[in-house]
């Protein structure tokens, strides 16, 4: 396993506790997950897996020109508010009103470019502001087949892909707390990626875990998605 830990790091995933013994990989200015096996974890993927994706870069935007603002910069936007659009570098804009958005770092290039856009935005006579989601979300990926039957377990909402299709963005409650979900389902990899309060995700990821045993359901790392 890997020597590196959580605590060589200035920032760290508010889970790093549950993450001991697994096999950690450097992460931007941080630390993820690798795997938590030596199993391959693709497999697990597929079937139903829960990876701790807190760590990397997510930011939001708001006001009445901040669609001007991330067009500029090369964003591709949802059309309505309670959807997402993937970017062609694998990092994701959800649509959270009619003039609020959250952008969501890819692992292709550990959140850099939504990192960069953050540190670099400067208050001007536009109506766009920055809403930092770093400290206040935390973001969790749920993978496999039974996706929609684990959150059924946790959310009052119909999560099944009639009715909750790919990009389809959820503001609702899960497990009795606050949380956005975002469908991103693929032929390859059915998801959800999850975002709730960073004090409540330690409660919500233990919940989660729960609500998937029943399917086989394990925590895995970052480097199944990548290959």
């Amino acid at each position: 396993m890997n020597s590196l830990t959580a605590e060589d790091f200035k920032e760290r995933s508010p889970l790093y506790a549950k993450h001991k013994g697994a096999c950690l990989a450097p992460l931007a200015e941080t630390v993820a997950v690798e795997r938590f096996s030596e199993t391959d974890e693709h497999s697990q993927l597929a079937r139903c897996a829960l990876v701790d994706l807190t760590n990397l870069a997510r930011v939001g935007f708001r006001g009445t020109d901040s669609a001007e603002f991330l067009l500029s910069k090369g964003y591709h936007l949802p059309e309505t508010p309670n959807h997402a659009t993937l970017q062609d570098d694998g990092s994701m804009v959800a649509r959270l009103s009619q003039t609020e958005y959250l952008l969501l770092g890819s692992l292709r290039d550990a959140g850099t470019r939504v990192s960069d856009l953050e540190a670099h935005w400067q208050l001007s006579e536009q109506a766009n502001y920055l809403l930092p989601r770093q400290d206040s979300h935390a973001w969790l990926l749920l993978t496999g087949e039974h996706c929609a039957a684990v959150m059924a377990k946790l959310c009052g909402v119909d999560l099944r892909d009639g009715n909750f299709t790919q990009g389809a963005v959820a503001q609702t409650s899960a497990a009795r707390i606050n949380v956005i979900v975002i469908n991103t389902h693929t032929t390859a990899l059915p998801s959800f990626h999850i975002l709730c309060d960073r004090a409540s995700v330690s409660y919500f990821w233990d919940a989660v875990l729960d609500a998937m045993l029943e399917f086989g359901g394990k925590p895995a790392g970052i480097q199944a998605l990548l290959d």
